[in-house]
């Protein structure tokens, strides 16, 4: 019986000098574009760009992907996005591997690659994905780090901040900072799928007259897109982070969220912080990265 126990702890001192028996967490190198986290997923003999995206309800794969995989139809689902909704197939998942984790999704969505959609990507890990993972995005390392939820423990010095869901997406209380320095709590929903910086429904923008000045754009998203004007606050609070001057799209018609959220929050203003997204403790961390 010792030498078996012996045997057995060797056999693991190998695996783990050799790198192969932490199979705790798995660290990936990503393309950080324009805010988006792009990380690369093999599907089978296929290895496929997918987005990260905290702001969409389930995981999507190109519609031509789907056909190529053969993948088994699982009936229909609709896509509410900023500007109106979009019907989409579903397909039963298929095995997925990032690093050295392997994830099945139970279902997946096939939306059509036109409409301007950019084919630099293949698909989109949702809410499923980061309900299943600690999830821990660096932009300046350009780095997708994937921890198990029960072994997992922050150490870092990062702020801690209380997450709730609106339906499958996570949401964060903060404090806008006017010109007038009125000071407005509210929250926001956490998306980082979209580039901005912060999206103001327009309840919110009419409500506090933010949309004055500033150059008229349209944002695009599931359903079409919306007309915004673009500009920046003074100041944005999450816990004891203070974000000077954040950039901002005032919607002038539609909104990303339903009240009384305010809006979304986006990659521009992430972009200092490395972000885990611990969705099994209801907990969003953000460390600031430092400039050396």
């Amino acid at each position: 019986m010792r030498r078996f126990a012996w045997f057995v702890a060797t056999v693991l001192l190998f695996l783990k000098s050799s790198g192969r028996a932490d199979t705790n967490s798995t660290t990936v190198p990503v393309d950080y574009r324009r805010g988006h986290f792009l990380a690369p997923v093999r599907v089978g003999t296929n290895t496929f760009s997918f987005l990260i995206d905290t702001g969409y309800g389930v995981t999507m794969l190109r519609a031509d992907h789907a056909q190529s995989l053969q993948l088994k139809r699982a009936g229909r689902i609709t896509i509410v996005g900023i500007a109106g909704e979009e019907p989409a197939d579903m397909f039963e998942g298929p095995a997925f591997q990032i690093g050295t984790m392997e994830w099945r999704p139970r279902r997946v969505a096939a939306l059509p690659t036109e409409q301007g959609r950019s084919r630099r990507r293949d698909g989109i890990l949702g809410s499923s994905f980061f309900r299943s993972f600690v999830v821990e995005m660096n932009p300046k390392a350009k780095s997708l780090t994937l921890h198990q939820p029960r072994d997992y423990a922050y150490t870092g010095n990062g702020e801690v901040l209380p997450i709730r869901f609106e339906g499958s997406t996570p949401v964060v209380d903060g404090v806008v900072v006017l010109t007038n320095g009125v000071e407005i709590r509210t929250a926001f929903e956490i998306d980082t799928g979209c580039t901005g910086g912060l999206c103001l429904g327009k309840h919110f923008v009419e409500e506090h007259r933010l949309a004055s000045v500033g150059r008229e754009s349209e944002r695009r998203g599931v359903g079409g897109g919306a007309r915004t004007r673009s500009g920046s606050i003074p100041e944005l609070r999450l816990g004891k982070i203070k974000i000077q001057k954040p950039s901002a799209d005032f919607f002038l018609e539609g909104s990303p969220v339903d009240p009384p959220l305010a809006g979304h929050i986006g990659a521009d203003v992430l972009r200092p912080f490395k972000a885990v997204f611990d969705y099994s403790r209801k907990q969003l961390i953000l460390e600031r990265i430092t400039t050396e």
